[in-house]
Parts: structure tokens; C-alpha cells; sequence
């Protein structure tokens, strides 16, 4: 088959190279010409894992191009995807439609023949009716149909969500799209992959309700997790303890400094104004997004607990800036609230993150970068952990705590123990969900540090 897919995203590049690992030949389109020369070139502009491997295989074998031209990439199509931004709009939370609409409108005036048109773009319910009304107000005689099949990858392990998802759903009117969208997915049909065909609005109701109730888990915790450190529990036995429940499960429970990236945060919002906008108010969403607006900015106040109440004049090495490891992506990262915070409060910010700082640099001014853990603590008085990169995980804690002008630590990620961490030579450690007791772990720390002395 042949598939056009418009919009080279993350979303649209992703998914325009695994369809044509699954043998169809698919023609990329992109507005801009500069990132169309760049894939061209065999350059892949955004991080993941295993992406260019897949891409350059694929056009070595001629069935993955690239083009700016609508016209020519969407000619001859049996299916065109529509994989472009849908950002929230300012002011409203809503999803912005306007680069769905303009794709759907050229797509309408370079169809040559009878064709699926696919919304593979996260939309409100509603949207892919929409998208039909302006291709047939552009392409009267147009033959097509409108298709829904919302994507659920993950940002770091895309390809194989892809190859190997937990299901596709495709929301369909007739039974022509379903054929198609059928063939555009047989190597997963014929490996029994589950396929769930359903109406267009309950297939774009399903990404959202998806993403909500995700999100509604990490900021469950997160709520748990301020609780236990008043009433002194360990919200890491906790979400263990209610995670080997199968009718909650322990994924998405992980207490941190809460949720970000390209899917959560705008998901979450567009799903409360639908619900306004219908008179059913999604009160546990909107609670949600509060929630995670609250942990965010109570991270930056336990920043500023370590170091003594202000960290004015004071150098903070910050581990890890995108939203999470194995992604380039800033998007809603807490990140983007703690460190503003540290640099207005007049802190001197060192940060190391592998891929953060091709976005970092314009979303963070006023920090320095450094490549390496121990260069960016060295005369810190704290060191803050905001995104758990695997090597971030197993740090030379002694080597660290050595070169730090005063030893304090913020895992915001909990991925280092209290008693190794105080072992390490480390004077304050705040994690979170902890109520950790420095003196239950000094008596140790001051024996090992007497022997080494001798």
C-alpha cells in the first residue's frame, strides 16, 4: 500500500517509519523544507532510540521518502495520516485545531483517487467529522473516508510500542475504511496483535480517557506521597504494596515531581474543557492538573528547605532537565518549573542532561552546561536529581558528596537509598514521600567514616 503521512513529528515520523518496516511504501510531508532537506540527509531531528537505524533501512530500500510537496506525496495514496500538533490554546485549555484543519484542507486538494484520510493527531471528540467538512469544502467530489486511530507510544521505547502494541484503535464509519486500515495494519493482524474497530468519537474519546486516568495515577501517588512524609511512612513500600493489587497494578506509580511531556499535561486540559463545553465537568481531571501544578512548585520549596531556606548565592548542579530519560523532549518537563525558580532565586545553575540541552538551552537561560555529574557538583552546596537517566543511577555518591562545597542531595526521582546516600559522606538528603530521620542513619555513617579514618 501506499501511505502518506503528514507531519514529521514525533508522532508522524515515528509511525511513518515502523509502516514502512511493515513493507508499505510511505512518502513523509513536511511543510518545511529545511526538515525535509535534513531527513533527506539521513538526519533524524528528534531522539530515539533505534529511530535512524529503521529509517535509513528503509530508504536504503526504497520504500521510506520525503517531500515538502503535499501534491506529490499524497498523490496515488490508499491512506493519508494526519500526524501534526494539536498544542493547547492560551487561555482555554483546548486542543488547537488549526494545523489538523489546514492539513485535512490540503489533503482534500491533492486527493487523486479514493482514499482513507486518518487522524493519527491527538483531537477532542468531534474532530475527524470536522476534518471531512473541510475536505469536502475544498474537494466537493473528493472520495474518501475519515478514519480515527489515536497513538500511544511512549517517548523512549516508540519503536517497539509500535511493533508490539498493547492495541490499536481505529474508529471507522464504513466498511471500505476498515479494509484499508486492516491492510495499513495487517503484519500485527496476523500476529494477533489487538485491533479494536469502534466509531470515530469513542476512538478519539479513548486517547484522552487513556492519558487521564494515567495521569490520574501519578498524581495519586504524588498526593500519597506528601502524606507520607508527615505521618512518616515510605510511599515506595506504599505504591508496592497497592501496586501488587491486579485491579490497580504498580505501573505509573512512581512518586516524583510530577508528570510532563507532549501527551499528560495537554491531554489532561483538553479533556476538562470538553467537559465543560458538554455541562459533565471532568472534576477529577481538573484535580488532576492541579495536583501536578502543586507538586511541582512544592519541589522547588523542598529545594529550598535543604539548602537552608534560600539558595541565593548558592551553585545547584541539576541532574537531568527533559520531562523523562530517553528523550530529547522539554515539553511541560517539571524542569521547566524548578529551575526558573532556582535562577530567580538567585542560584547559580549547573545542569547535565545526555540530550536536554539542544531545547534546554533556549527554555533554561541563565544556566551553565556541563557534560559530566561530577564537573557540575564540583563546589555545589546542592545537587538536585529532577530526571532518573540510567546514568544518573549509580553514582560514585562518595566522589560526589568529596567535591561538593556542602554535600546536600534532592532525589526527586528516589533512586538512591537515605543510608547509602549519608554513608557516601552526604550532611542532608530529601527525597520524596520520605520522612527520613537523619539520626537513624548517622550511627552508621560516622562507624564507616571512623574506619576509614584508621
Amino acid at each position: 500500500m501506499k501511505i502518506a503521512m503528514i507531519g514529521t513529528g514525533y508522532v508522524g515520523l515515528v509511525s511513518g517509519v515502523c509502516f514502512s518496516d511493515f513493507g508499505h511504501e510511505v512518502v513523509c510531508i513536511d511543510k518545511d523544507p529545511a526538515k525535509i532537506a535534513r531527513l533527506e540527509k539521513g538526519e533524524v531531528p528528534i531522539f530515539e532510540a533505534g529511530l535512524d537505524a529503521v529509517m535509513a533501512r528503509n530508504v536504503e530500500a526504497g520504500r521510506l521518502s520525503f517531500t515538502a510537496d503535499t501534491t506529490r506525496g499524497v498523490a496515488g495514496a490508499d491512506a493519508v495520516f494526519i500526524a501534526v500538533g494539536t498544542p493547547s490554546r492560551r487561555g482555554d485549555g483546548h486542543a488547537d485545531l488549526s494545523y489538523v484543519l489546514a492539513a485535512a484542507e490540503s489533503v482534500g486538494r491533492a486527493l487523486t483517487g479514493y482514499a482513507v484520510v486518518v487522524t493519527k493527531s491527538t483531537v477532542p471528540v468531534g474532530t475527524n467529522r470536522k476534518v471531512a467538512e473541510a475536505i469536502r469544502a475544498v474537494a466537493p467530489e473528493a472520495r474518501f473516508d475519515v478514519a480515527s486511530n489515536p497513538e500511544f507510544l511512549r517517548e523512549g521505547a516508540a519503536i517497539d510500542d509500535f511493533m508490539r502494541p498493547d492495541r490499536v484503535v481505529v474508529g471507522v464509519e464504513s466498511e471500505r475504511a476498515r479494509e484499508v486500515m486492516q491492510q495499513v495494519y495487517r503484519p500485527l493482524y496476523l500476529r494477533d496483535f489487538p485491533i479494536v474497530y469502534t466509531d470515530l468519537e469513542s476512538a478519539e474519546m479513548i486517547k484522552y480517557a487513556a492519558n487521564a486516568f494515567l495521569a490520574t495515577k501519578i498524581s495519586f501517588i504524588n498526593e500519597i506521597a506528601a502524606l507520607c512524609e508527615r505521618v512518616g511512612a515510605d510511599v515506595k513500600a506504599v505504591a508496592k504494596g497497592i501496586g501488587l493489587d491486579g485491579r490497580i497494578g504498580n505501573k505509573f506509580l512512581h512518586a516524583g515531581p510530577g508528570y510532563g511531556g507532549s501527551c499528560f499535561p495537554k491531554d489532561t486540559r483538553a479533556l476538562a474543557r470538553i467537559g465543560q463545553e458538554h455541562g459533565v465537568p471532568q472534576r477529577l481531571t481538573e484535580a488532576v492538573i492541579a495536583v501536578n501544578d502543586e507538586v511541582k512548585r512544592r519541589m522547588v520549596e523542598k529545594v529550598c528547605e535543604l539548602c537552608g531556606g534560600s539558595v541565593n548565592g548558592k551553585a545547584v548542579a541539576v541532574l537531568g532537565v527533559t520531562f523523562k530519560p530517553n528523550t530529547d523532549d522539554m515539553r511541560e518537563s517539571p524542569a521547566l518549573t524548578i529551575v526558573p525558580a532556582l535562577v530567580g532565586g538567585g542560584a547559580r545553575v549547573r545542569v547535565v542532561d545526555p540530550q536536554g540541552r539542544r531545547e534546554g538551552e533556549a527554555l533554561l537561560p541563565g544556566v551553565t552546561w556541563e557534560s559530566d555529574p561530577y564537573v557540575a557538583a564540583e563546589g555545589a552546596e546542592a545537587l538536585i536529581i529532577i530526571t532518573p537517566w540510567n546514568e544518573f543511577r549509580a553514582l560514585d555518591l562518595g566522589r560526589l558528596a568529596e567535591g561538593m562545597a556542602v554535600p546536600r542531595m534532592a532525589d526527586l526521582r528516589n533512586i538512591y537509598e537515605p543510608r547509602d546516600v549519608y554513608e557516601a559522606g552526604f550532611l542532608s538528603y530529601v527525597s520524596v514521600g520520605r520522612s527520613l530521620d537523619r539520626s537513624q542513619f548517622l550511627p552508621d555513617a560516622e562507624q564507616k567514616r571512623a574506619a576509614s579514618a584508621e
